[in-house]
């Protein structure tokens, strides 16, 4: 079954500048570093990329979970990990591509180079985080002063938000693996596969390509428990995410204050105008509670299971009532779950128990 994680968080932070856009060209002073910015219906909206996230999430697994990332080769220009997905769950959970030749011994026991370029598409995909309403940033100016001589100005852009983000977990492509010669779906070389066979994975038919024949291709599989492990994990590490430009001076924490889970059959993400803004500047962040309800119902038949909502005590109190009436929503709405954030990131890991085949 083509079951995905979909999963929206709201983070909420104030006087920082998590990921800068570099030399600033507004400013008047010489060392001044602009944040990231991007404009929708005149307004101006920070952000930070979706590259940062993941590579947020990444040391997060690396720190907090325990997971031993796959190592890193740099060649010229370009740059690949392991994309051994097997050894390293990160290669697997983030995907890759590694173009290279390897070297084999033929059938008359001569050496030759093969190409043995693989690459996979990221089962876990994930949005930039944008502040939901209009942010008007400041720039402030610190300067360096302990040493002789003049002291050394500079400026940087800050700024609070609440932030929206999304992403989406493939639990049918997590820790399965293809090895046809096509671009996205050469996963695996045949060395890797054979490997991994051997060591306990199984082969199952893929229900989307077949070959010249008819006849369904061939996926290699994981056994189940890794599988859920490393679905678990990663949505796991989101309870202690950490990272961000200028966290010296500007820590800010960057762990979910809402978030929403969901297993769903199709691969579009519902929940993306569940939070909007008003106000002269929109700039007031307001739960779209008629929205989400609008998706629960429209998407009832795409939702597996009990759609999990999680909130920290004190961020947007004033929608207390409105969440708890989710709870009582009956027939043609899925079955809803509150809880604090933790709480409900640990029953939804509880519910993927049941639900990863």
């Amino acid at each position: 079954m083509n079951l995905k994680t979909q999963g929206f968080v709201l983070l909420d932070v104030d006087v920082v500048a998590l990921n800068n856009a570099g030399k600033s060209s507004s400013s008047n002073f010489e060392n001044a570093v602009a944040t990231k910015k991007i404009t929708k219906n005149g307004r101006s909206h920070t952000y930070v990329s979706g590259q940062a996230w993941r590579y947020w999430w990444r040391e997060a697994l690396q720190r907090n979970v325990g997971w031993s990332l796959s190592p890193i080769t740099r060649d010229n220009k370009i740059a690949f990990t392991e994309a051994n997905p097997f050894l390293y769950a990160d290669d697997d959970v983030f995907g890759y591509m590694k173009a290279v030749k390897e070297e084999v011994v033929d059938e008359k026991g001569k050496t030759k180079k093969v190409d043995a370029t693989v690459t996979r598409v990221s089962p876990l995909k994930n949005s930039a985080i944008v502040s939901v309403g209009s942010a008007r940033t400041v720039e402030n100016w610190s300067s360096m002063a302990r040493q002789d001589g003049d002291s050394v100005p500079y400026s940087k852009e800050e700024y609070s938000a609440i932030m929206k983000g999304m992403f989406s977990l493939d639990l049918a492509q997590l820790g399965t693996f293809a090895n046809y010669n096509k671009t996205g779906f050469k996963n695996i070389t045949q060395k890797l596969k054979n490997e991994a066979l051997e060591q306990g994975a199984v082969e199952i038919d893929d229900p989307y390509v077949k070959d010249g024949k008819g006849n369904p291709q061939k996926l290699v599989q994981l056994p189940k428990d890794i599988r859920l492990q490393r679905a678990k994990d990663t949505i796991q590490a989101l309870k202690t995410i950490s990272g961000g430009a200028m966290q010296t001076n500007n820590m800010g924490d960057v762990t979910p204050k809402f978030i929403v889970l969901a297993t769903t059959s199709s691969g579009n993400h519902p929940f993306s105008h569940i939070v909007t803004s008003e106000g002269i500047n929109n700039d007031r962040v307001t739960l779209n509670l008629e929205g989400l309800k609008e998706v629960l119902k429209d998407y009832k038949d795409q939702f597996t299971g009990t759609v999990f909502i999680g909130k920290r005590s004190g961020f947007l109190n004033e929608y207390n009532d409105e969440l708890k009436e989710l709870l009582t929503l009956g027939e043609g709405y899925p079955t809803v779950h509150l809880g604090t954030i933790n709480e409900t990131i640990d029953a939804y890991c509880a519910q993927l128990e049941n639900q990863l085949p």
